[in-house]
């Protein structure tokens, strides 16, 4: 049985929550009508959860928050407000909230954000003690995190806590500058959960057209005379598998409502159907922005932000695990190698002496790139050298250029924006996307990813 501390000057509310949770027979409630007696009554009696609500007389709800961090205090708080205030809710988060609530609260919603707000505090308590000293092989399935590669301590530690948000159901928010692997993580974090038998559809929002976005991603109903023909949308063709949405500042502001539905509600419908439907799509979002920037308030729902940030997976740049250069060029290579069906049995001392160099601005996948093209400058037989190196990188490593904005595109980025605009042109169509640039469904796939 779990100990809840309710916190609201309203003896109606407290009673009304107090009753709600006893009938649970899972919560034993230790009610507070007085915020001046919260943190005496929590160093002489600890709870496991607390329910706090914001207007208060006295010591605010707010100000609550601010002392439990700074004193340290470990406990899972779920705020409770007379109207909803998303402001006020993005604030409450950024002091160590869990959720909010906004009164008169429903028993089922009640119980559900509490058991939610129990179960990420249990997983981040996991995190966080975690030896300081870990490995993949520590890791309780290193063969799904097989595809990304790294012998850095900062980011084995981003794997070991991707690996225990996988268990979960909640959303899970990747943040990392371009080219870092945040689709390679999103993918390990499937393979790593329950749902791993299941699909996991990986979609970048930047790729498909605003005004198509709706009915790709939702579905249609489209009417024919009397009858009415369907058309799934990606949320229905991940169900119950993982989706994974790339560029997710990208979305634009209706969109961004109609998704917070999705994650609070599980509830969705298809354009031009008023039928609503459900949804068991596990999400993993990424954005290479930082969306609690001022510039991206108005822009980006608040709300929605709140929901997607519980879970946050932040991956450090390339330049900053210079000691993962080489394992993941070796990777690259052996991927290559044997796609293009060439022998090439490995890189000299000088190449990886310039990679190791460079800084990277576009992260893994400009490594890619590189190792990509140099493969293929390089015949059968023989190691991969500086000459093999495209000729502007070799460029800015002699001159010691670290500003990016002068040098050309790298290939792969001129191929992927070339083809994200076609299939902006053509509506999101894939079929005739590929057909039009004389490629295949797979080669386009490649090159989106």
């Amino acid at each position: 049985m779990k100990r809840i501390m309710i916190v609201d000057d309203d003896v109606a509310v407290t009673n009304y929550l107090m009753v709600a949770l006893v009938q649970t027979d899972r919560f034993e409630p230790v009610v507070i009508n007085d915020s001046r007696r919260v943190l005496e009554t929590l160093e002489r009696d600890p709870a496991d959860i607390m329910l706090l609500d914001m207007d208060m007389p006295y010591v605010s709800g707010m100000d609550i928050l601010r002392r439990l961090g700074d004193l340290g205090v470990d406990i899972p708080v779920v705020v409770l407000t007379g109207v909803p205030d998303v402001e006020l809710a993005v604030k409450a988060m950024k002091l160590g909230a869990f959720d909010y609530l906004v009164k008169p609260v429903e028993d089922e919603e009640l119980v559900g954000v509490l058991d939610n707000a129990l179960r990420h505090h249990a997983m981040n308590r996991s995190i966080q003690q975690l030896p300081t000293e870990l490995s993949r092989e520590d890791l309780d399935d290193p063969k799904a995190f097989a595809h990304v590669p790294t012998q850095d301590a900062a980011m084995i530690r981003v794997l070991h806590a991707a690996e225990r948000m996988a268990r979960s159901d909640m959303a899970v928010f990747i943040s990392g500058e371009r080219g870092t692997g945040k689709e390679a993580l999103a993918k390990a974090i499937h393979k790593s959960s329950p749902r791993c038998s299941d699909k996991c559809v990986a979609l970048d929002v930047a790729a498909i057209n605003p005004d198509q976005f709706p009915a790709d991603f939702f579905g249609q109903a489209q009417r024919w005379g009397d009858q009415e023909q369907e058309r799934p949308g990606f949320l229905e063709k991940a169900s119950p598998g993982t989706l994974f949405l790339d560029n997710i500042e990208q979305l634009t502001m209706p969109m961004q409502v109609r998704l917070r539905r999705v994650l609070q509600e599980g509830e969705y419908y298809r354009e031009a159907s008023t039928e609503i439907r459900l949804s068991e799509a596990r999400f993993v979002v990424s954005s290479t922005c930082d969306l609690t920037a001022k510039e991206y308030k108005g822009r980006f729902d608040r709300d929605l932000l709140y929901h997607l940030m519980v879970n946050n997976l932040v991956i450090p740049p390339l330049r900053d695990r210079r000691g993962d250069i080489p394992l993941l060029a070796e990777h690259f290579l052996k991927k290559y190698s044997k796609r293009f069906r060439r022998r090439v049995p490995g890189f000299d001392q000088a190449f990886l002496e310039a990679l190791a160099s460079y800084d990277f601005p576009d992260n893994v996948q400009e490594l890619r790139t590189i190792v990509k093209a140099s493969l293929v400058a390089t015949d059968d037989d023989q190691y991969i050298g500086v000459d093999a190196l495209p000729a502007w990188i070799r460029d800015r490593i002699e001159k010691g250029d670290p500003d990016p904005l002068d040098a050309p595109e790298p290939l792969r980025e001129i191929e992927r924006d070339h083809v994200q605009r076609a299939l902006r042109y053509y509506n999101g169509d894939r079929d005739r996307t590929a057909r039009e640039l004389a490629i295949t469904l797979s080669e386009l796939d490649e090159l989106l990813n």
